[in-house]
């Protein structure tokens, strides 16, 4: 398949998919007479698994570890569990902080009248911090 192809039957741009192959997280394709790159099955299910581990908020370098793992055959599920435990351990950091950055801006909208005037207690609420 072309890259056109394989762009949509991962959802994956174009752009992203030679971004890719320059990082090396996707192999090289063959190309054809015409310089045309040809993607094999293989190419489709490796950026299926990227894509996915990126929608999970995986690093370019968390799936670059993952693969290296899979590529080289030598890894456990025990190393992959532990990659993906820090990984949650982030994103609930992440959920965490955006909790406390909501609750304070619930704060200082609530301090807005919201009157067509302009003195506006919220703009003081920030520069008095």
């Amino acid at each position: 398949m072309r890259i056109g192809e394989l762009a949509n039957e991962t959802g994956v741009n174009i752009e992203t998919i030679r971004f890719y192959e320059r990082e090396g997280i996707l192999p090289a394709p063959e190309r054809e007479a015409n310089n045309y790159r040809v993607y094999a099955p293989t190419h489709l299910r490796r950026l299926r698994f990227v894509r996915r581990a990126r929608d999970l908020g995986f690093t370019l370098d968390d799936v670059r570890a993952l693969l290296s793992m899979v590529d080289g055959g030598d890894y456990t599920c025990a190393t992959v569990k532990s990659l993906g435990e820090e990984h949650l351990e982030d994103v609930r950091a992440k959920i965490a902080d955006l909790r406390r950055m909501e609750e304070a801006l619930a704060e200082v909208v609530a301090c807005c009248s919201g009157e067509q005037t302009p003195d506006c207690s919220m703009l003081e609420t920030l520069f008095d911090g």
